[in-house]
């Protein structure tokens, strides 16, 4: 989970205390070095592929997957972030960090968009992301590449690519960053 919406997010805020570690920064490579070939595999390609990584979780993974993808195959995706906080459906239950920002540089039109995060849980994020994304173009396609699906569904949606599945419950939290998946929970 982000910072800031442990910072800010009720019923959360306080201290995220990890209790197991899921996956080590080994695990997080590989689960990402995966994905990489799996994009280019399902893509045939990387021509008209784009990254969109959702703020905050997803930015650095975002920027590993460019490196590997580059690594793999010899091609420089772009990448752009996106801050879906004002697309949301739960605003003004929610704080609108104002850190966050979008930056697309290029139009989306006719692109294959790859929208990275670090989890997903209910949703709602992804369908938000799926909204803003009309502000830069009509893409060709969106599938979504996440490190952790931890399920609890609110809306029908699926990741395209996920480094790992991990049934948890709905009070849990689960940190994701490139040294490694903690499941705990948070503490005031």
């Amino acid at each position: 989970m982000a910072d800031r919406e442990r910072r800010m997010t009720p019923p959360y805020g306080g201290v995220f205390v990890a209790r197991t570690t899921v996956l080590d920064a080994a695990q997080v490579h590989r689960a990402l070095t995966r994905i990489s070939h799996e994009i280019i595999e399902r893509n045939q390609g990387l021509e008209d592929v784009v990254l969109v990584a959702l703020q905050t979780g997803g930015v650095e993974i975002a920027r590993l997957l460019s490196r590997l993808l580059f690594e793999i195959d010899g091609v420089d995706v772009p990448t752009g972030t996106l801050d879906v906080a004002l697309y949301r459906d739960d605003i003004g239950l929610r704080p609108v960090m104002p850190e966050a920002e979008t930056d697309i540089q290029i139009d989306l039109g006719g692109k294959i968009v790859v929208l990275v995060d670090d989890v997903l849980f209910t949703g709602r994020t992804i369908r938000a992301a799926l909204d803003a994304l009309t502000d830069f173009g009509r893409p060709r396609a969106v599938q979504l590449a996440v490190v952790i699906d931890r399920g609890h569904r609110e809306l029908p949606i699926r990741p395209d690519f996920v480094g790992k599945n991990l049934p948890t419950r709905r009070d849990e939290v689960v940190d994701v960053n490139p040294e490694g998946v903690l499941l705990g929970e948070m503490r005031k």
